[in-house]
């Protein structure tokens, strides 16, 4: 068992196909979880009888108790990984997220919707254990590049996903929710019989409590050096790109007249530059400028992008903006690979479950904020009134710049 040093990968790595299984397992959550994107407005007016500005702050409460159920489970999902070894724990994230998506779809009221975002919020540790299983195979130097594959899978879902819920959406806003059932069960299917185990017994470690619960994990990272800074740049990044999630359908809707096929198209496009960025650049970025350097450009074009998004007149803008802070997709994964140089072998899949907490914290009460100031300032009236989260959240951006540089700063000056 390596405990002491940095991670290594298996020394007896799967085959291609079971990394492209990962792959394709990420990109099917995702794609099951954006066609839900666009009509899940109309579905919680239809159920709750609301109106879109009391419907956008019921789904940011919705993904609030998603990101609390992910932020309890995720480190317990993965130091159980680091015990049992990946593929158990992928499977019943997937197999999860389908019970998520069937249960919705059958909801008769708002409780049955929270009750399934509850469920999500559980199982939904693909995303964790996939970090993890990437990290069993790659070397440290090869992990940029693989991180930002499973980024541009993320994207690839976030094309298809949203444009087919969009299309979907049209027969009426429960009909993605069972497409999206299907689509995890068939996921679970194939996962179940080519899905190989990645984690080594002599890389696995003892199931220990107190460890596996998130302030635990917060304060073991405080034992790997550099990680407890990288975390709260991260955290705070994704603070703001909350907004995101929280207000887009209804920001487009409301400043736009966006229809749910429009949404769908947005959202469609925004995977597709998400996906080049992380998919096709970030390995090569890395390997020729450095993470370091591809954070600092990330969080700057996020800056950018963000108070862009405030002044926006038409699809137009949005469209240009979408290309112009692509590099805003360097930052999750380049973050993660420099976090994970500094943890052993048997601490990896701890490592992806305290990072998948420390996310949730920052979206569930991102999500809550902006889906609220959203709600309060839209119901208000005036020009820029849906516009004014995204100068909250570009401001929240400009501090984890800062918190970056300082961190550079600091290291720079140790001997």
């Amino acid at each position: 068992m390596n405990s002491g040093g940095v991670a290594v990968p298996n020394p007896k790595a799967p085959s291609r196909h079971a990394i492209t299984f990962v792959l394709i397992s990420v990109l099917l959550d995702v794609v099951g979880f954006g066609l839900i994107i666009p009509v899940l407005p109309q579905l919680i007016e239809e159920v709750g009888g609301l109106g879109l500005a009391d419907a956008a702050k019921i789904g940011g409460w919705m993904f609030f108790v998603f990101s609390v159920a992910q932020f309890v489970c995720s480190p317990l999902m993965g130091n159980l990984s680091d015990r049992f070894g990946r593929r158990p724990l992928l499977l019943l994230a997937i197999a999860g997220l389908g019970l998520d998506n069937l249960l919705q779809a059958l909801a008769p009221s708002l409780f049955w919707l929270f009750v399934g975002r509850v469920i999500a919020g559980v199982c939904g540790s693909s995303w964790v254990i996939a970090n993890a299983f990437i990290t069993d195979v790659t070397a440290p130097e090869a992990r940029a590049k693989y991180f930002g594959l499973l980024g541009a899978c993320f994207g690839l879902g976030f094309v298809i996903g949203p444009a087919i819920g969009g299309l979907l959406g049209a027969f009426g806003p429960r009909v993605p929710f069972y497409v999206a059932a299907v689509i995890s069960g068939l996921n679970l299917i194939y996962g179940w019989f080519v899905l190989p185990e990645t984690l080594a017994r002599e890389n696995r470690r003892a199931f220990l409590w107190r460890r596996s619960n998130p302030f635990g994990a917060f304060a073991v990272f405080r034992s790997y050096k550099g990680v407890l800074p990288m975390c709260a740049v991260l955290f705070v990044y994704m603070f703001c790109t909350a907004i995101y999630p929280a207000i887009w359908p209804f920001w487009g809707m409301t400043k736009f007249g966006w229809s749910t096929a429009m949404v769908g198209v947005s959202l469609a496009l925004f995977g597709i530059v998400m996906a080049v960025f992380q998919g096709g650049l970030a390995g090569p970025a890395a390997a020729r400028f450095g993470e370091r350097r591809m954070v600092l450009l990330g969080l700057i074009t996020g800056v950018f992008g963000l108070l862009g998004y405030g002044f926006a007149w038409g699809l137009l803008p949005v469209v240009v903006l979408m290309v112009l802070h692509g590099p805003e997709g360097f930052v999750h994964p380049m973050l993660v690979a420099m976090m994970t140089k500094n943890v052993p072998a048997d601490a990896q899949g701890e490592l992806q479950g305290g990072i998948a907490a420390i996310m949730s914290v920052a979206m569930l009460t991102g999500t809550v904020f902006f889906s609220q100031s959203f709600g309060y300032f839209a119901a208000k009236g005036g020009r820029f009134a849906a516009d004014i989260p995204f100068f909250m959240a570009a401001f929240v951006c400009a501090i984890a710049l800062a918190m970056f540089v300082l961190l550079l700063r600091s290291e720079e000056k140790k001997p």
